[in-house]
């Protein structure tokens, strides 16, 4: 791998490129220019026209999607079809399921989905402190990417896709509850947490799993995915999508919370995983937590939610280079060796 495309120069892209500058020939593409000062080609077009960015993919070897969910799939396609590794931040199911779909039917390259933090980071950090436990009960994780000085009733901004958010916040989520595979609604299981003396709300939403369930079915009583925020946020959510009845509005909800919730400088990464079982004849726990705040690259500063995001997917573009994960057909990200991941020049920033 020498050659990478990265289409979407946003909060997020624009990071995943300079990283991967660093090792590779990166060309940028987007509609619109980056606001960061890059170090390499960033090509202006239409992402909704394939042949403006098909050419510069063509000439690639692998290809990172920071799009919004609704938009990776041609990408994916075309990249499938070309025989380029694929890779992207989507919390999408469908999306990804049809991604399994194209690479069951065969692939020349690997097609990795899902590389963000939830699902992607926690989802490693849940399967490496599984490992540790003959047997294990509860998988629980969670994560939460907040103002670090939040205001008004909501205490958010929305630091990375709004329309990724309304997602999360609207499609039904994959859990295991009594050892039974199911789908339970988004914004439910709201529940208590307390990180650092600070109290936090938790409560489920989309796509954080992953793949989770189909590798950990049969094999556990208890795993799911909760976003963490500030107390009150997700009645405020039910009461904007259900009681308002602006769920069938996606677009205007995304309009409204992008207009009246901007992205801040000073934002927070919470990662917290809880695995419970046994070690042998001994019921054990084992916890995994992070607090991220911004950090200083190449003179820039970005937030949390970008750093973080964008050292997970670059850690794993790294992993398919090295051929430390397979070279070919789709890649869960439970199976991501963790220990090969924090070795990662990217990886180590998050441990």
């Amino acid at each position: 791998m020498k050659k990478v495309l990265v289409i979407g120069m946003g909060k997020v892209g624009s990071l995943v490129g300079l990283l991967l500058s660093k090792r590779f020939e990166v060309i940028g593409f987007d509609q619109h220019p980056s606001v960061y000062a890059l170090p390499f080609r960033v090509i202006q077009g239409n992402i909704h026209l394939v042949e403006a960015w098909l050419p510069h993919l063509t000439a690639a070897d692998a290809v990172v999607s920071c799009m919004p969910y609704n938009l990776n799939l041609s990408i994916a396609q075309q990249a499938h079809r070309l025989g380029k590794h694929y890779f992207d931040l989507t919390e999408d199911v469908p999306t990804t399921t049809a991604i399994r779909a194209m690479a069951a039917q065969g692939s020349q390259a690997v097609l990795v989905p899902q590389c963000g933090l939830a699902p992607g980071l926690i989802g490693i950090v849940g399967a490496a402190l599984a490992h540790k436990f003959t047997r294990v009960r509860d998988i629980e994780l969670r994560v939460g990417a907040l103002p670090k000085y939040p205001n008004g009733l909501l205490g958010y901004s929305f630091t990375w896709s709004p329309a990724g958010v309304i997602n999360e916040y609207l499609n039904d989520c994959e859990v295991i509850q009594n050892g039974q595979r199911k789908w339970v609604s988004a914004l439910d299981g709201l529940e208590t947490i307390h990180i650092e003396g600070k109290e936090f709300e938790a409560f489920s939403t989309s796509g954080g799993l992953g793949t989770m369930c189909e590798t950990f079915e049969g094999k556990v009583d208890t795993l799911n995915y909760k976003s963490i925020r500030y107390p009150g946020h997700g009645k405020l959510m039910r009461f904007l999508l259900y009681e308002l009845i602006l769920k069938n509005k996606r677009t205007l909800v995304e309009e409204i919370l992008t207009e009246a919730k901007p992205p801040v400088q000073e934002d927070v990464v919470y990662v917290y995983a809880i695995v419970e079982g046994w070690k042998g004849n001994q019921l054990a726990r084992e916890e995994f937590y992070r607090a991220y705040s911004p950090k200083k690259i190449d003179s820039q500063m970005w937030r949390a939610i970008s750093w973080t995001t964008a050292a997970s997917v670059v850690a794993v573009v790294e992993m398919v280079a090295d051929q430390k994960l397979a070279q070919q057909g789709f890649i869960k990200q439970e199976e991501i060796p963790f220990d090969d991941f924090k070795q990662c020049f990217t990886g180590k920033w998050l441990f």
